[in-house]
């Protein structure tokens, strides 16, 4: 992106702006625009949080600052795109770039690696018509790195067999019982700062700490945390019918590295076959008769090319994560989320409606002074 725009910049500069009474003009704005699309391409990006899937660490409305150096910067892919816009122009809702020239991926060195823990940003992978980084951006913690093994149990996490400790505002959904079913007032819920909730199923989606203030609550009765048991097949990743894994129990699973050679199996063929034909690239992955084929080349085990990561939100029952649509390649990574400059408040409502869709309703409520310059953890 940035190349072209200079490459534009040196021909205004030495030929359209000779002779002519507003080149000053243009050449400043230029020259803004340049350097603001090269900081933003390699240095650090603005970002806002769209969804409720990393509440209450990340909150809907929270601006924040991404380090694109921490990880190392991705250079550009799709380097035919308009400054400052990602897959459409805003108001006037054209493509924002140009498929017809795609480089490839090249990441210059950072001074860290993805941790266990990092909150990160990232293309979603799955969104496979549009170019790896024209894909839209999305924003979870890193659960799993290269090499790990995943367990989820009754919404604990275990990587290598070792117990994950939870961000300390992780979210679960609840069915509280109430006296009479009154609910709760608006007063209460302000207070306690619940947002994401469906009163008429009586589901509120809150935090350890926030639980236990309300169990103290005169009219509640009963307070069931909605932890999904395995027990239908195909409802996450690999959506396959030989398994049955739910969002709080799944796996166990393997995270791939850079360079595993992994031997072929009916189970692992529905794990890691996007994986291999959509990410890697290696061609068709086909399950016959007498083993594995892959670009009709009898094949019994595989070796990936890229590292690759498991993301999921802290809001553990809202977040459509690898959960549901897998491990997300190294180079979909956008780098490492640092802190928040501005948080706007918002009330969202969910109504849950007889053909179970669900409607969702927000309504602004101000400024969080106290989330501005908050370090994200």
């Amino acid at each position: 992106m940035w190349q072209g725009a200079v490459t534009f910049y040196y021909y205004y500069r030495y030929n359209l702006k000779k002779g002519r009474k507003w080149g000053e003009w243009v050449d400043a704005i230029m020259f803004a625009v340049l350097a603001a699309t090269f900081i933003r391409s390699l240095f650090i990006e603005a970002y806002q949080i769209p969804t409720p899937s990393m509440e209450k660490s990340l909150l809907v409305g929270d601006f924040l600052f991404v380090s694109k150096v921490n990880y190392g910067a991705r250079l550009p892919m799709t380097p035919l795109s308009v400054p400052f816009a990602h897959q459409t122009i805003p108001v006037i809702g054209m493509k924002a770039y140009s498929s017809s020239l795609q480089l490839p991926y090249y990441r210059l060195p950072g001074f860290q690696k993805i941790k266990n823990g990092d909150v990160v940003v990232f293309n979603y992978p799955f969104e496979l018509e549009n170019p790896v980084d024209k894909k839209t951006n999305y924003i979870k913690r890193c659960v799993a790195i290269p090499g790990d093994e995943l367990k989820i149990v009754n919404g604990d996490i275990f990587i290598n067999g070792k117990l994950m400790n939870d961000p300390p505002y992780r979210q679960y959904s609840y069915k509280i019982a109430t006296e009479g079913g009154t609910g709760f007032n608006k007063k209460l819920l302000d207070k306690l700062d619940i947002t994401d909730k469906d009163p008429v199923s009586g589901i509120y989606w809150m935090t350890d700490k926030t639980r236990e203030s309300i169990r103290k609550e005169t009219n509640v009765t009963k307070i069931d945390t909605l932890i999904e048991r395995a027990e239908f097949p195909g409802q996450t990743y690999p959506h396959w019918q030989g398994i049955s894994w739910s969002r709080d129990n799944f796996g166990p699973i393997y995270v791939p590295k850079k360079g595993d050679k992994i031997p072929l199996n009916e189970k692992n063929y529905w794990l890691y076959k996007l994986v291999i034909e959509s990410y890697e690239h290696a061609g068709k992955l086909e399950q016959t008769s007498d083993g594995f084929t892959l670009n009709g080349k009898i094949i019994k085990d595989y070796t990936f090319r890229l590292n690759y990561y498991f993301m999921m939100g802290d809001n553990r029952h809202n977040s459509e994560d690898s959960r549901f649509w897998g491990f997300v390649p190294e180079n979909h990574i956008v780098g490492k989320a640092l802190f928040i400059w501005l948080s706007l408040k918002y009330d969202v409502n969910r109504i849950t409606k007889m053909d179970g869709s669900v409607e969702e309703n927000r309504s602004f409520k101000g400024v969080r002074w106290n989330r501005i310059f908050m370090g994200i953890k």
